[in-house]
């Protein structure tokens, strides 16, 4: 039967999915396997969670009304926490950048200080924060400046990797231009490849704020500063009215935080 010429103009609709090869399958089912296995290993009962929700309740009971009498000390507390995230960031984000201009493909001046460079970067990410504020803390002693230290290495880490990968994917054509009339490698990064990576530079600044903010709190429970020994201290004592007043007062932080960095954004990129 002839197809008629108002069908044979419609359009071949691609498929839904593509069909993987048979590796692709093996693969895919076997990490869904590992899946499976990960979740029926890690302890998680249904039975588990049913029998402790009365204690959660009685915890939360005890929470409410918040006790303000000691909302003095922990607003010092929390103004501690976001200097040590505010001074933590922007070391980190003066010391990634010569670190990510030796870690960028493009610019990199050896191929050997291009792979150290990602390794010490891939390094200070790999490390969780926590670990590195027990590092300081053996080091300097208890205090804002082990916590401060931490948040910097854990910047750098960050900071490194995105800033390297921005400067990667900038349009090289400015970059021959000033080559070819005798410009420097410096003049070259400082005037063709940084102005491209900026928006982006600025984009993963604020964000790394935003990530040590909430960092800083979680350093406090181990010595390094911040509004977080004030909650490890409520919680071990059970001043559970206390905990609830220093858990909304970093809640608002956080929010202030974010809604200031995401207005920032929407300014400034």
């Amino acid at each position: 039967m002839p197809i008629s010429p108002a069908v044979s103009r419609l359009p071949l609709l691609p498929d839904r999915y593509a069909r993987p090869s048979l590796p692709s399958f093996m693969a895919y089912l076997v990490a869904f396997a590992f899946a499976m296995v990960s979740i029926q290993n890690s302890g998680l009962s249904l039975e588990r969670l049913l029998v402790g929700l009365p204690s959660i309740s009685r915890m939360l009971d005890q929470m409410f009304p918040p006790d303000l009498e000691r909302i003095s000390s922990i607003g010092w507390s929390l103004l501690q926490t976001f200097q040590m995230a505010v001074a933590g960031t922007v070391l980190g984000i003066v010391l990634s950048l010569p670190l990510a201009i030796l870690a960028a493909r493009n610019i990199s001046p050896h191929p050997v200080v291009y792979v150290l460079s990602r390794g010490l970067i891939s390094f200070f990410r790999t490390v969780p924060d926590l670990v590195w504020a027990l590092i300081f803390v053996i080091a300097v002693g208890l205090g804002p400046a082990a916590g401060t230290m931490a948040i910097t290495i854990d910047t750098i880490g960050f900071c490194g990797r995105f800033f390297a990968e921005a400067m990667e994917e900038t349009d090289a054509a400015p970059a021959e231009a000033l080559n070819s009339i005798g410009a420097s490698r410096t003049g070259m990064i400082f005037s063709a490849v940084i102005p491209q990576a900026f928006p982006s530079f600025i984009n993963s600044s604020l964000f790394s704020l935003e990530k040590a903010t909430r960092s800083s709190v979680v350093l406090g429970l181990v010595g390094a500063g911040g509004i977080g020994i004030e909650l490890k201290v409520a919680m071990d004592l059970f001043s559970y009215d206390v905990a609830s007043t220093i858990i909304l007062s970093v809640f608002m932080l956080v929010l202030v935080v974010e809604n200031a960095s995401t207005y920032l954004r929407s300014k400034i990129i």
